[in-house]
Parts: C-alpha cells; structure tokens; sequence
C-alpha cells in the first residue's frame, strides 16, 4: 500500500454497522469515495463475483494518511453488533438501536498515518522544525469524510470502537 521511501504506520480502525442487504457495489463505493472530497484516491478495488464490494484503498497525501476499507459479515460481526447495542442503548435513539441490532454486516476502515523516510513510529528526527512537523502531521479529515461516506451509502451506523462513540 505504500511507495519506496515512505512507511504506513496503522493508527486506528473505524467501523461501518449495517445490513448485509444493503451492501453496496464496488462502483457505488468507488462514487461515494470519490464523490465526497477531490482530495482522496481510491485503488486496489476488489469485488465479489456479483460485482459487491470487498476491499479497496484510499490515499489521501494532502492528510498524510491512507486507508484500507474492507467488507466483513457473518456470526462475528452479527455478535459485535448485539454487544455494541447492550452497551449504547442509552445513547441511542429507538431507530439507531434496532438499526445497530439488525446489523450483519460492516465495512473496517483501517486509517494509516505516512511517515516520512527515516521517521519512527514515535516521532521524527531531532532535526526537523516544529513548521516541518506540522506540515506531515496526520489529519483525520480524510477518515471522517470516508467513514461519513460509507455510512451514507450503507445506511449504516459509523463507530469508533477505540472510543465506543458512534459517529453521528
């Protein structure tokens, strides 16, 4: 996923909670992505063999992140979305709540920060300024104008299970 010279260091995963009957295509994914900032690039696009989503890549250089989107169902992901009810059922109206319990299916969007060639996971090197800094740090526009997207075309529930916020 990433070029020469540069490393992907994972920072967080958001995830999409929505039916599997609402799965979208891959070019409905690809639109909704493309659609929804100038800033982002969508590759590496992968699909069922009834054209369905499965798993793309996004690059957005301008936030210095990239993310990796993928499609996950079944009893695992049913059973996330039972827990995840139980515990939000008092932030949650009536709707998003049986939305959340009806939930089958979700799209994991793995948010990647770029470092530059020759910086460590834990910071940069002694020499760079704090201008220089700023300029590579990570945004997390990007993340949130995929995840907002997703969850438009899904109909799904944005959550972050690192802070067990739903994104609204």
């Amino acid at each position: 996923m990433s070029d020469q010279g540069e490393q992907l260091a994972w920072r967080e995963t958001y995830f999409v909670m929505f039916s599997s009957s609402d799965r979208p295509t891959l070019a409905q994914v690809e639109a909704a992505i493309s659609e929804s900032s100038n800033r982002l690039s969508v590759s590496n696009l992968e699909a069922n063999d009834d054209g369905l989503f499965a798993s793309a890549v996004v690059q957005a250089p301008e936030d210095n992140a990239a993310m990796e989107i993928s499609y996950e169902s079944g009893e695992l992901v049913i059973e996330q979305s039972g827990e995840l009810a139980k515990q939000l059922r008092k932030q949650l109206d009536g709707d998003q709540l049986a939305q959340l319990v009806r939930a089958d299916a979700r799209l994991d969007v793995m948010h990647f920060e770029r470092l530059a060639e020759g910086a460590s996971d834990y910071g940069f090197g002694d020499e760079e300024d704090e201008e220089s800094l700023l300029d590579e740090a990570l945004d997390p526009a990007s993340l949130i104008t995929v995840v907002d997207a997703l969850a438009r075309l899904t109909g799904g529930i944005a959550f972050d299970p690192a802070s067990g916020d739903i994104m609204a």
